[in-house]
């Protein structure tokens, strides 16, 4: 019901701005300042049509994309929980859990400490996430998916300018799906408000946002027994029959940020030289609550303490604070011919904080760690004709030692042919969670102080109309991951002990993404590879050696062209390996060297089609589950997503 009412509050607005006498076949712009307005019962004057280019969507780093309203295979690979395309990602059996990562530096390097509860994150939209707009008329997007069993995915969203200088955005997207096992429900809900701003010199520029964000699972810490799962009993064909570890556990990941981006100009007039200031606030308040009434799980009959001993014997209730402040302040100079300068400082001060001070037999574990960094940096931009390059130095003033190198080139040889290069250096410091946790389970206390990982990374692409290439070549120092230290006791027993660490040595990794289309008439094959390599002394950095995507579809159109559609076969696979293990506990993947996961084909059919601006999809998600060994796993303990029929659409109105 909430999702309906948010439909239709978004929605609204399209019937407000419609006209009623007129059908809109394309986006179209009123003249408001022409002397003949909607009440003239004379001869009014014709309205310019806005073309498609009067849509934008811009990043923060101010890169301008258009609102696409077309059908094709690569829309498609979007058109999920996510809203992005994620190759390189596997989902978990549920719609709305976690995903584990098939692809190493997926998301990119950041050197500031994070809040931890990675695994939590992948639906989490960071600062650098969120778009802004400029349109012509009111713009209105309307997403809709089902999900597994009860419930239903939606996002809804609206734009309007009111002038020409200041835009308006507001949408909200939410999820329930229930699964199919016991204890695996997943409820989201992301609010995003967005404003921008210009002044008619364009002097002042300004771009805020406002999100709030929640994601709450339901956490049956996997099955207890994979051995039902896979004998392919019929008696285990409903998948609530299979037992869990956790029938009451829950996760919970809330956040709210409020964003201000601006510059200003300082000289009047733009000239060939110019001068700016630029600022930018960023205000986030953050927790995650992991609650579990139930302590002890039963196994085959058996009592089990999955995590260990607990300080309570009922009602856990862990909650984890986070709170950080950052301001950065910009001097530009920008000379035309040369490109810009820009000298910067920053200040970040963050709370990551429990309640209480916890004095165990062998140590004290503090209820707080706060950081104050200050860095100091500069940075060069030039873009002129096909070339586009960044520079980027950083470094702290204060004691942490973080420093970051970022250079980067981009160029265009032609509209559908271009490369670019990036070169990476950083001492990142460690996410909160390796350096400080609490829970009411004992062995999930500590209190560290790890040193900063060291990352270096080159990454080259080539985009062109033949082949799509990517190559990445990472080393990394003191890599920081969270592995099972469980002793052979309390394995045998069931029980899960997973605590942070750091490894000394040296990692190397490398992959190539090829991606290539074959076009036959009205067939087409998709194809996206992916080659991994890591040589390390240990199984730290586990990732498939081998991941691909190939599409088989035909497109046509029908109705004398008024429906446009495409359909075909999907399929995805990856090699196995030492897949990282999900503990819901402390929201993260750990390493492990146990079970293998892989090797094995996930088939999808698929009918996409498109009619004016609706965009209509219908998939039949892993069809060969009806036919194939039950040995599909998300994660050791997780089974992959059975056989499922999904329906969604998207749905864009201009006004």
């Amino acid at each position: 019901m909430r999702i309906f009412f948010s439909l239709f509050f978004l929605a609204f607005p399209v019937l407000l701005f419609s006209q009623r006498n007129k059908q809109v076949n394309s986006a179209k712009e009123i003249d408001y300042n022409s002397k003949y307005n909607s009440s003239d019962s004379i001869k009014k004057k014709k309205a310019p049509e806005a073309t498609y280019d009067m849509y934008q969507v811009i990043s923060l780093n101010k890169d301008t994309t258009y609102i696409d309203t077309t059908q094709s295979i690569r829309k498609a690979y979007g058109h999920n929980y996510l809203r992005k395309d994620n190759f390189g990602l596997l989902s978990f059996s549920n719609e709305g859990q976690t995903y584990n990562t098939l692809q190493y530096g997926l998301n990119g390097f950041s050197p500031y400490p994070e809040f931890g509860f990675k695994a939590k994150q992948f639906n989490y939209s960071k600062a650098e996430d969120i778009r802004y707009a400029n349109v012509a008329t009111p713009v209105t997007e309307l997403y809709f998916k089902t999900t597994i069993q009860r419930g239903q995915s939606a996002d809804s969203y609206f734009a309007i300018n009111p002038s020409p200088r200041l835009n308006f955005s507001i949408a909200y997207k939410a999820l329930r799906s229930e699964g199919r096992y016991i204890n695996h429900e997943s409820r989201t809900n992301n609010f995003r408000f967005t404003t921008s701003y210009n002044t008619k010199d364009g002097r002042y520029v300004a771009n805020a946002h406002y999100v709030a964000q929640k994601i709450q699972n339901e956490e049956n810490g996997g099955i207890s027994n994979v051995s039902d799962f896979e004998s392919g009993d019929p008696a285990f064909d409903n998948r609530a029959r299979l037992g869990v570890y956790f029938e009451d556990a829950m996760s919970l990941l809330k956040g709210k940020r409020f964003f201000v981006d601006q510059t200003f100009r300082i000289n009047p007039k733009k000239g060939s030289n110019n001068l700016y200031v630029t600022e930018q606030f960023n205000y986030e308040d953050i927790y995650f609550d992991y609650t579990q009434q139930t302590i002890a799980s039963t196994v085959g009959g058996v009592i089990v303490d999955r995590y260990g001993e607990s300080f309570v014997t009922s009602g856990i209730n862990d909650k984890t604070t986070y709170n950080k402040m950052y301001n950065k302040l910009g001097l530009v100079y920008e000379n035309m011919t040369l490109g810009a300068f820009t000298f910067f400082v920053d200040d970040l001060h963050s709370n990551y904080f429990y309640n209480n001070i916890l004095y165990l037999d062998t140590e004290t574990v503090p209820n707080l760690l706060s950081q104050t960094i200050n860095t100091v940096g500069g940075q060069y931009n030039y873009r002129k004709d096909k070339w586009n390059g960044k520079f980027l130095y950083s470094k702290s003033v204060t004691d942490q030692n973080l420093f970051n190198l970022d250079a980067s080139a981009v160029y265009d040889i032609n509209d559908e042919n271009q490369i670019s290069f990036r070169y990476q250096i950083m001492n990142k410091l460690p996410n909160n969670n390796y350096n400080l946790y609490q829970s009411s389970y004992r062995k999930y206390n500590w209190s560290n102080d790890f040193v900063n990982e060291k990352i270096n990374a080159i990454s080259v692409n080539a985009d062109t109309k033949w082949v799509s290439l990517s190559l990445q070549l990472n080393s990394i120092n003191d890599h920081l991951y969270f592995a099972d230290i469980s002793t052979a006791t309390e394995r045998n027993d069931s029980t899960q002990i997973v605590a942070p660490a750091q490894y000394g040595k040296l990692i190397n990794y490398v992959s190539l993404k090829v991606s290539r289309e074959f076009v036959f008439g009205k067939w087409a094959l998709d194809n996206t590879l992916l080659f991994q390599k890591v040589d390390q002394p240990d199984l730290i950095l586990n990732v498939p050696e081998f991941v691909t995507r190939n599409t088989l579809y035909y497109s046509n159109h029908m109705f004398e062209k008024k429906l446009f559609f495409q359909t075909g076969v999907e399929l995805n696979y990856f090699t196995s390996y030492h897949s990282d293990s999900y503990n819901p506990l402390i929201g993260e993947f750990f390493v492990q060297d146990r079970v293998k996961i892989g090797n094995y084909p996930l088939l999808d059919f698929f009918v996409n089609a498109k009619i004016q601006r609706t965009r209509i999809y219908l998939k039949a998600e892993h069809f060969n589950s009806l036919f194939s060994k039950n040995n599909y796993l998300s994660a050791p303990d997780y089974p992959y997503r059975d056989f499922l029929i999904r329906f969604g659409l998207v749905w864009n109105f201009f006004n």
